[in-house]
């Protein structure tokens, strides 16, 4: 959900059993509805989210039963987050199992689109490299070591290779780092910086 004005968002991985159920209109509805009522209370928390009342007066989690009752499957709120942007967000969902909000200034609409689809289909860990926790680049660091000492190669060249892997990592990893999807030729960063744009940040719940 993103509010009309793009400022505010939220985005809320609701689970049910099968296909089927997931691509059923009422299925569909139900968590829409959830997630703009996240989006519009800033609501965090999967249990405070299920107490919280829906534009019909029922609470989420009274929804939530009747729905289950009717579809015959069991569904759960499973997880939410809510953004609020600097700029503006654009938001991408694929299929039922991927969905992107993505914050950021200048360009066009068609751009935050293209953003957000890109972030769905290359799937980078931050924004930036010195976004990627500290534990993720440690544990690169220790399986580049591993394998610059398994190579065989000189010692004073493995500081050099272990460097040049991280690196490649870094980039493979990070939306700034990483080929726009529609132009490999460009890194995202390159398409920003020739569009007069800037991504603040992003969040991706993957099923």
């Amino acid at each position: 959900h993103v509010s009309p004005d793009g400022r505010n968002g939220a985005l809320v991985e609701v689970n049910c059993e099968t296909d089927f159920v997931a691509k059923d209109a009422a299925f569909v509805q139900f968590a829409r509805a959830v997630a703009q009522v996240a989006g519009e209370r800033r609501i965090t928390e999967p249990a405070a989210l299920s107490q919280e009342k829906l534009p019909g007066g029922e609470s989420v989690d009274a929804a939530r039963q009747a729905l289950v009752s009717k579809l015959g499957e069991n569904m759960t709120v499973r997880r939410v987050v809510t953004i609020e942007a600097k700029g503006r967000l654009a938001s991408y969902l694929h299929g039922t199992r991927i969905g992107v909000l993505v914050d950021y200034s200048g360009g066009d609409e068609a751009l935050g689109k293209d953003l957000a689809m890109h972030i769905a289909a290359s799937k980078p860990v931050a924004r930036s490299r010195d976004e990627v926790s500290t534990e993720l680049g440690e544990r690169e660091r220790t399986i580049a070591r591993a394998r610059a000492v398994e190579s065989g190669r000189p010692e004073i060249l493995l500081d050099k290779m272990v460097e040049g892997a991280v690196n490649k990592y870094l980039s493979e990893v990070t939306l700034l780092g990483q080929p726009f999807v529609k132009d490999d030729k460009q890194t995202v960063e390159k398409l920003l910086v020739a569009r007069g744009a800037t991504v603040h940040a992003f969040q991706m719940f993957v099923l």
